[in-house]
């Protein structure tokens, strides 16, 4: 599997799934363009993932939940490169609470803009560069909260919420986008275990059937699905629970 001279970007790539990504795209040769809410978090990572593997890649500040924002993200982008060839919507609040009153207004306003209208629109603004490569891919990191009556998470209602509204915007895009050999992909891992490329936990992680999922099997499954050849289109992911 490579993924050399592929422009990649990642959002949320800050830390866990995304940041995991990020490392392993440069690990396969691919230029890595990547957000985190905080200026100096993307550039970090970014730093981490060129001195990892030598890939060219640039962090850039992106508030999914700030439409104004998005925009100034993917204009930089857009500044940066003709085409984007694989876009990964991981970027999302998470908020725990099983019970609607155990977040405020605010951090349930931030948590659906995020996971919801974040994704819209950052799909939204780079869909003229992913329409621009030969071969693009827009891959949704959704969850398993997102299938019906799927109430084991003890996440917000308004994580639920969000994550509904990714799941549907991803639904109806792939079939939309499909005429024009572009895939949508959207994954539906329940709670796994967080893990780092640069730790040397990453390769001795049990991954037996036994074992809870792992953020390296969801990357595998983000990596498959993006390297298969472009009659194969992969709507959805969903994962057995233990």
């Amino acid at each position: 599997m490579e993924l050399t001279d592929r422009v990649l970007v990642v959002t949320g790539a800050g830390r866990g799934t995304g940041r995991a990504l990020a490392l392993r795209a440069g690990r396969l040769g691919a230029r890595v363009l990547l957000s985190a809410r905080s200026a100096e978090t993307a550039r970090t990572v970014a730093a981490e993932v060129t001195a990892d593997s030598g890939a060219p890649a640039e962090g850039l500040p992106c508030d999914l939940a700030d439409p104004a924002s998005v925009r100034e993200f993917a204009a930089a982008v857009a500044a940066r490169t003709d085409r984007v060839d694989v876009l990964v919507n991981n970027g999302a609040r998470y908020l725990p609470g099983t019970d609607l009153l155990d977040a405020d207004d605010e951090a349930i306003a931030d948590t659906i803009a995020s996971g919801a209208t974040g994704t819209v629109l950052i799909t939204r603004h780079l869909l003229p560069l992913l329409r621009a490569s030969a071969a693009a891919d827009v891959v949704n990191l959704v969850s398993a909260v997102a299938e019906p009556r799927n109430h084991r998470s003890d996440s917000h209602p308004a994580f639920y919420a969000a994550k509904a509204a990714q799941a549907g915007f991803a639904d109806v895009l792939s079939a939309r986008l499909r005429p024009e050999g572009i895939r949508v992909i959207s994954l539906y891992p329940p709670d796994f275990t967080d893990a780092d490329p640069l730790d040397p936990s990453w390769d001795t992680t049990p991954r037996t059937a036994a074992d809870p999922l792992t953020a390296r099997s969801v990357t595998d499954c983000v990596l498959f699905a993006i390297s298969q050849p472009r009659d194969c289109f992969i709507r959805t992911f969903r994962f057995e629970q233990l």
